[in-house]
């Protein structure tokens, strides 16, 4: 199915309304032109340059000593936190306003020791690393009875929001929960409630059913562009067999996660022309034991449209992409050594 006029569609998790408008795609720069980070400032990610970053907190190494070469994939604390693990909460009032010190924990995995800006261009072993190192970190970070949740993103390219071109990816562990995934948690425990099942597992077998916003399909995964997509071409990855917490993979998962990854992202990068674009991973609360009602799953945003006034005053996002023509599109796209 391809849609080719204006529809209000909902979001079947948490209740949020995008228009879809085609239409709009015949506008002036309906995509916008991808800004390029600058090769030439000195890279303090490069094999070599650790004595420019913090010390290592986490290396999967060759050889050599820490906090020197050797290493596959490095983690680090951002060198200019959102957030610290020192000090306490410190939970107070202000009038009728709530506030508590910035507590939690900000870090940087470095995903590679040579320059490299594409993260689909690196070995599918490379990025199954990477993705272990997430499991490594918020299993350790939920050791700390004061932080509640882990957020792990990437941003690629200076329009989603990256300073260096150098592949990593970012943990931020806050002593809150945030509200994006409060309103997953929320909606998909609604939805529980009332049918009995989970909304995930529900939106899997829909997907599969109609094959229109199926990317690709394997073993252990689903990829689809959402029925309810924010943005053009905006991606997810679920698992097929539930868990709610990304810190319980399993090797044969993260096996496969790794070469789906890879996959979509050299899609997207092939097919879009390289774009920016921020991946998030969605994952339960450390405090829960097995959810029910959630599914962790990798959300992924190409940065093509700008968010204007409407989006922000209404809370609507406006999409110019059908998620039936953006997978049909993906679908296509051929990549070498997926």
């Amino acid at each position: 199915m391809s849609s080719t006029k204006q529809e209000l569609r909902k979001d079947p998790i948490v209740g949020r309304w995008v228009i879809i408008a085609p239409e709009r795609l015949s506008r002036p720069q309906t995509f916008l032109e991808h800004e390029e980070l600058n090769v030439d400032l000195f890279d303090p990610f490069l094999a070599g340059n650790e004595d420019a970053t913090t010390p290592e907190i986490l290396a999967y190494r060759d050889g050599g000593a820490p906090n020197g070469p050797g290493w596959r994939v490095r983690v680090i604390p951002n060198k200019f936190p959102a957030v610290r693990v020192e000090g306490t909460l410190e939970k107070r009032g202000e009038g009728i306003y709530d506030k508590m010190n910035a507590l939690g924990a900000h870090e940087v995995i470095i995903e590679c020791p040579h320059r490299e800006t594409n993260m689909s261009r690196l070995s599918v072993e490379n990025i199954r690393e990477i993705l272990w190192a997430y499991r490594d970190r918020l299993i350790d970070l939920k050791r700390d009875h004061r932080l509640v949740h882990g957020l792990i993103f990437k941003n690629k390219g200076s329009r989603a929001g990256a300073s260096l071109d150098h592949c990593h990816s970012q943990l931020i562990v806050t002593p809150i929960v945030p509200i994006a995934i409060q309103e997953e948690l929320d909606g998909a425990r609604e939805f529980y409630d009332y049918r009995g099942r989970c909304i995930f597992e529900d939106m899997i077998q829909q997907e599969l059913a109609t094959e229109s916003r199926i990317v690709l399909e394997t073993d252990h995964f689903v990829v689809f562009c959402p029925y309810a997509s924010r943005f053009p071409f905006e991606t997810w990855i679920l698992p097929k067999h539930h868990s709610s917490h990304y810190e319980n993979i399993t090797k044969p998962v993260i096996e496969d996660l790794g070469s789906v990854l890879k996959s979509v992202l050299g899609k997207l990068e092939v097919g879009l022309d390289d774009p920016p674009y921020n991946y998030v991973l969605h994952s339960a609360p450390f405090s829960n034991q097995d959810l029910p009602h959630f599914r962790w799953h990798i959300e992924i945003f190409p940065r093509l449209s700008r968010v204007a006034g409407f989006e922000w005053g209404s809370g609507f996002y406006i999409n110019p992409v059908a998620p039936e023509n953006a997978a049909k599109f993906l679908r296509e796209v051929e990549i070498e050594n997926p």
